[in-house]
């Protein structure tokens, strides 16, 4: 079974990660919460609060096939701000295996010089942290082993991706059509 790591970090945004995490679970993709802030539950940018799977430092991240960044403010900045998980990040670019961010989180990707020649979008506003990347207006972009989405009303289009890119599109359409999106 394909592993995905969603990691949280005080202000994320909810339906990036929970709608993600859901449409993820469907598609089959064992997805784990794991929380960056040292407690099992994290607080979103808009009060909800989300009980994490794991914490960063106790987790095994050795099996992952993607690991994924939900945006919103400040958790895309305190994402940043999280040196052990940029780390991980770049290891698991470098092996080949998918990163994905949505929102503001791709500013992430975009300081580790992961997006350098690649298609990437981003909320508005964020794309000049998208260094070196060509930025597109669209929902969601899967370029190599990147994949990155525009925002929270984009949701379902990120998760669908990364279904696609995990399980192939066969098992992306049947997610989709579970949702009334297709």
């Amino acid at each position: 079974m394909k592993k995905a790591f969603v990691f949280l970090a005080t202000g994320f945004e909810e339906m990036e990660a929970v709608g993600t995490i859901d449409i993820l679970r469907r598609g089959g993709i064992d997805t784990k919460v794991v929380s960056i802030t040292g407690k099992p539950v994290v607080e979103g940018a808009h009060g909800i609060a989300v009980q994490a799977d794991g914490l960063f430092e106790t987790v095994d991240f050795s099996n992952a096939d993607i690991l994924i960044l939900p945006g919103g403010m400040p958790g895309s900045n305190n994402l940043n701000a999280c040196e052990p998980l940029k780390e991980l990040l770049i290891k698991q670019y470098n092996s080949g295996k998918i990163v994905a961010a949505i929102c503001a989180a791709p500013l992430v990707l975009g300081g580790l010089g992961i997006l350098k020649g690649r298609k990437a979008t981003c909320y508005p506003s964020f794309e000049p942290q998208l260094i070196g990347a060509t930025v597109v207006e669209e929902p969601a972009v899967t370029d190599g082993n990147v994949i990155t989405g525009r925002g929270p009303g984009l949701v379902f289009h990120f998760g669908l991706a990364i279904v696609q890119a995990l399980q192939g599109k066969t098992v992306a359409d049947e997610v989709a059509a579970g949702l009334l999106l297709a």
